[in-house]
């Protein structure tokens, strides 16, 4: 709680204001007084308190109309009212209708102190929560809004991101190849007190091992053959910001043991040197592998996975977030649109589907890359179907009986074989075919195309 809370306690009993003030100073409170419920209007506007403490049944304007005035002034000030048995109705409806609290009379000087030391204490709460909300939100605007999406999976993997990125805990991402690793990392760091630092990013099965050493740790001039010059390696380039290592599960067991000591020790020993030098860097460590498989095989090491592991973070493949299509189509084609200082390009209804239909396999990355090429291929203002990769339009046929049935198939799988089964059974018809299917005829045809079944 802060150290001086001003609290306004209007009651028509001069005695008891007298009274309620003196224990309330005594207690390091601020005091603001009204004798009147009109009076505690004025008050609430000039004293601005923290929290009010009112009688509920006085002449003229009572503890109600004080609570309807207080919400109006500041929707989060506590109203606590005091009430005899007489009111006890009213101060019970009043709190359903927003007072923090009530406390009959007779009261003691410790349960009246409590409940107001607990609202005070919930409001400064609630200010310090909006305050933090407004500075992610402040941060966002100046660093770039959220990463695209909005489905269940991957909102939870960035609400995760979002609560760690304040800390300074290692973070492993995992996920597929093209899931946006990468993309989390730096939306971490822009969160984090590191955001106005250093972020640096090296991709380590991009690497030989003794480039990989020597670009991470840095080498002495002389130490090997090329090196004309001393090099600082990105852990101290990086210090106070951010190291992102991408595709961790490829280094060597040399590096994963240099790795480990510079995580543990916050040092570094340069290539052809034997001074340790201090670095302070945040590592967030990603992978498209399953490191725990790996410890197994013997080719990644358990204390250096365990150091790397604080914060797991899995990212889902978009196959598993399909309703987050649409939303990165669009947002690439409006980047790609800046980029060439155009209007976004428009995506046609079935292009729209063949996209949510296909697996991408290359994820968020093959996404990106298939509307650059669709842009580059249409020329003009919209993106049909005809303009995505082959691969994205292929509808692989898919049998649901015969000798190897599809296991666990989906409902569109099995919807687009009843459709078909249905027609079949109908002679081709397709009018008799809806009526059958309980579907308008519109409906079944945007079915059939979608499911390559048009003729």
């Amino acid at each position: 709680m802060k150290d001086r809370v001003k609290i306004l306690i209007v009651d028509d009993e001069r005695g008891i204001l007298d009274t309620l003030g003196i224990l309330f100073r005594a207690e390091g409170f601020d005091v603001a007084v009204a004798d009147s419920g009109r009076d505690a209007m004025e008050a609430l506007e000039r004293e601005k308190p923290d929290l009010v403490l009112s009688d509920i049944k006085m002449p003229g304007f009572g503890g109600l109309e004080v609570l309807k005035k207080a919400k109006e002034v500041d929707e989060e000030l506590p109203v606590i009212l005091m009430t005899a048995q007489a009111s006890l109705d009213s101060a019970v409806r009043a709190v359903n209708e927003g007072a923090y609290h009530y406390i009959q009379k007779p009261f003691s000087n410790e349960a009246l102190l409590t409940i107001c030391r607990r609202a005070a204490e919930t409001r400064e709460l609630k200010a310090e929560n909006r305050r933090l909300k407004t500075e992610i939100r402040r941060r966002e605007r100046s660093v770039g809004a959220r990463p695209v999406g909005t489905s269940p999976p991957f909102m939870e993997a960035l609400e995760l991101a979002e609560t760690v990125a304040p800390t300074d805990s290692t973070v492993l991402l995992s996920g597929e190849s093209g899931t946006g690793k990468e993309v989390v990392a730096r939306y971490i760091h822009r969160l984090s007190e590191r955001g106005e630092k250093p972020f640096f990013s090296i991709n380590c099965g991009a690497l030989p091992e003794s480039l990989l050493e020597s670009e991470l740790f840095g080498h002495l001039k002389g130490s090997f053959t090329g090196a004309v010059k001393d090099r600082e390696g990105l852990l101290v380039a990086a210090s106070g910001g951010t190291l992102f290592l991408d595709e961790i599960g490829d280094t060597s067991a040399a590096t994963q043991v240099k790795l480990l000591r510079a995580i543990q020790e916050r040092e570094v020993i340069p290539v052809g040197s034997t001074e340790a030098r201090s670095v302070d860097v945040r590592i967030i460590a990603a992978t498209n592998r399953d490191l725990e498989e790996e410890i197994r095989r013997g080719t990644f090491r358990s204390d250096l996975y365990y150091r790397l592991n604080v914060i797991q973070l899995r990212l889902p493949p978009l196959r598993e977030r399909r309703e987050d299509v649409e939303l990165l189509a669009r947002h690439f084609l409006e980047r790609l649109a800046e980029r060439e200082g155009g209007e976004p390009r428009s995506l046609c209804p079935e292009a729209l589907e063949f996209l949510r239909d296909y697996d991408w396999p290359g994820n968020v990355r093959e996404l990106e890359n298939a509307l650059e090429r669709a842009a580059v291929v249409a020329q003009g203002a919209g993106i049909e179907a005809g303009h995505l990769p082959e691969r994205v339009r292929e509808r692989p046929e898919v049998r649901l009986v015969g000798e190897a049935p599809a296991s666990n198939p989906t409902m569109e799988v099995v919807e687009r074989a009843y459709i078909q089964w249905v027609l079949q059974a109908e002679g081709g018809n397709k009018t008799r075919a809806a009526e059958v299917l309980g579907i308008d005829p519109s409906t079944l045809y945007r079915k059939l195309n979608r499911y390559g079944l048009a003729e």
